[in-house]
């Protein structure tokens, strides 16, 4: 870490990810300059042994971010074309959600011990080669699905006046996994080398399948922590325990999404 706060880059992430994001449109342009940022870091170790630009495949956060970035801009486009019943629920919806993933990186740009543990996982991985793609950006989902999101909701509706029992919210909550469906098909493969690709293309459909059943369940639990949550969000020794807990589960997700055999079969 001492090395890396003396990278350009490094400065510069600091910098971008100190400032919290008003409206969606400020959050599309946050992640797409931070992609810039994540892939001027070098990894650990480059091939000649200087510090060159790390492509997408080898930087981990960067993997993540680019999903996030690409999921953001549909749901914008949504937003854009009136597909959703309560615009305004879900546009702050994702300035919520985004800010924790920003605070996460300013925690840990900052050496904070109050990082989360299951961005911790990921962001330890900035600048390590041996992370693939697809198992660097799963676990960048599972840290923003299962542990920022439940948090995201409740700080929603409570700037709403809102409550986990509103049906139209929870539909266009419902209408985001249809984004995912449509993009991750894609995006999935785009992380996938020659030789999964040929596997990819055995399975046909089952790929498919299973990663929107994936989403879909995961998002589901997400809303679910939200509705057990919401009954305590005044008392604050409740909160922090939820938080651990949570961050907890998902930490050990993360690890196991990032270790070695996840690596070699994604």
């Amino acid at each position: 870490m001492t090395e890396l706060a003396t990278n350009p880059a490094f400065v510069d992430l600091t910098e971008l990810v100190s400032v919290e994001p008003l409206d969606i449109a400020t959050v599309l342009r946050q992640l797409h300059d931070l992609q810039d940022v994540l892939l001027r870091l070098a990894p650990e170790e480059d091939s000649d042994g200087g510090q060159g630009s790390a492509g997408a495949g080898e930087n981990p956060v960067a993997n993540f971010n680019s999903l996030y970035h690409t999921i953001t801009s549909n749901i914008v486009d949504g937003l854009a074309k009136g597909e959703f019943e309560d615009p305004v629920f879900l546009e702050l919806l994702d300035v919520e959600f985004a800010k924790r993933y920003f605070h996460a990186l300013r925690l840990w740009c900052a050496t904070s011990p109050h990082t989360p543990q299951c961005w911790q996982v990921l962001f330890h991985k900035l600048r390590d080669r041996e992370v693939r793609p697809l198992p660097a950006a799963s676990a960048g989902v599972n840290a923003h699905i299962n542990y920022d999101l439940p948090f995201a909701l409740i700080s929603t509706w409570q700037q709403l006046g809102s409550n986990p029992e509103n049906e139209q919210q929870h539909r266009d909550y419902l209408l985001i996994n249809e984004v995912f469906f449509d993009a991750i098909p894609a995006l999935r493969r785009s992380y996938l080398t020659t030789w999964q690709l040929t596997i990819d293309r055995l399975n046909g459909k089952l790929d498919d399948w299973y990663q929107n059943l994936l989403v879909e369940f995961t998002r589901d639990l997400a809303w679910q922590s939200a509705q057990r949550i919401w009954p305590m969000r005044d008392n604050i020794e409740s909160m922090r325990h939820a938080q651990a807990s949570l961050d907890g589960n998902a930490a050990l997700i993360g690890r196991a999404l990032l270790s070695p055999i996840s690596s070699f079969l994604q």
